[in-house]
């Protein structure tokens, strides 16, 4: 209990309506974290949920596009914030690896391939 691992799943398609994402989805009754990776080029299409999101990436460049503003890059040890229900978008500008945090509204956007307990 406690310790997290993200050794699993790694090819797991996170969300394949709208997005490239792949990697292990983790949850727990209120939170949900997944380790994603985007290959260079890939990313995810204009959607939106429930949910409250935050992307941290680890290695990487990701750009981001929120609501109406104007696109954003976030690259290693800088975070992406998406509010509830903002349409957003994101493509990798190269290999991107990052960790997103979500609050759990609504999971059954997704499966996930394993439990925070």
């Amino acid at each position: 209990m406690g310790r997290v691992r993200f050794t699993d799943d790694q090819d797991n398609i996170v969300a394949g309506r709208y997005s490239d994402a792949r990697g292990p989805v983790l949850r727990s009754d209120k939170q949900e974290v997944t380790r994603v990776f985007f290959a260079s080029g890939k990313g995810a299409r204009t959607h939106h949920h429930p949910e409250e999101q935050t992307f941290y990436v680890v290695r990487g460049k990701l750009r981001v596009w929120l609501g109406d503003d104007e696109p954003y890059d976030v690259v290693a040890d800088e975070a992406s914030f998406h509010p509830s229900n903002v349409p957003h978008r994101v493509e990798a500008l190269e290999d991107t690896l990052l960790i997103s945090f979500k609050n759990v509204v609504d999971p059954t956007g997704y499966s996930e391939t394993g439990r925070l307990d």
